[in-house]
């Protein structure tokens, strides 16, 4: 399916209180991708803000779509409102960049690396990410330390 992509529009809705927004996937996995569970793919809303992420089953009849406040907000959407979607499965590695500064951490905790790159995709990104938003070097120094202080303590992410 890496050239068929499926189109759909769909409402925003909050998923309950939290600053958080999903779409819902209106058809079948098991038929599009021959799967039940999550569906890693690469998405395009409103033919302008490119994605990649999963196709999840969150505790309902449904697989949805996360939306995160960066795509909202370069999208100038929020709740209620109507976005297209066009979305096909992403089979290719899902590699995280991990800058020098980080490597020469991680080549000196190399319990931390092990226990890192047995994480998921996400957790990892996520961690790099939070390192990489860093303002002040002294900031990113100290994320750095945290990083590997929370990896050994068995924190899957931030």
């Amino acid at each position: 399916m890496t050239n068929n992509f499926i189109s759909f529009k769909a409402i925003i809705s909050q998923n309950g209180t939290i600053n958080a927004a999903y779409v819902e996937f209106p058809f079948s996995t098991e038929e599009y991708f021959g799967k039940k569970g999550q569906v890693k793919i690469k998405a395009i809303f409103d033919d302008k803000i490119e994605y990649r992420g999963s196709l999840a089953k969150m505790n309902a009849d449904f697989h949805l779509l996360g939306l995160t406040q960066e795509i909202r907000k370069k999208l100038g959407k929020s709740f209620g409102d109507e976005v297209s979607v066009k979305l096909w499965e992403d089979k290719e590695e899902r590699i995280v960049e991990i800058p020098n500064d980080v490597e020469i951490v991680f080549n000196e905790n190399l319990k931390a690396k092990e226990l890192f790159d047995a994480m998921s995709y996400t957790h990892r990104k996520e961690y790099i990410r939070w390192i990489m938003e860093a303002k002040k070097p002294e900031t990113r120094e100290n994320r750095k330390v945290k990083m590997i202080e929370m990896i050994l303590a068995g924190k899957k992410g931030i």
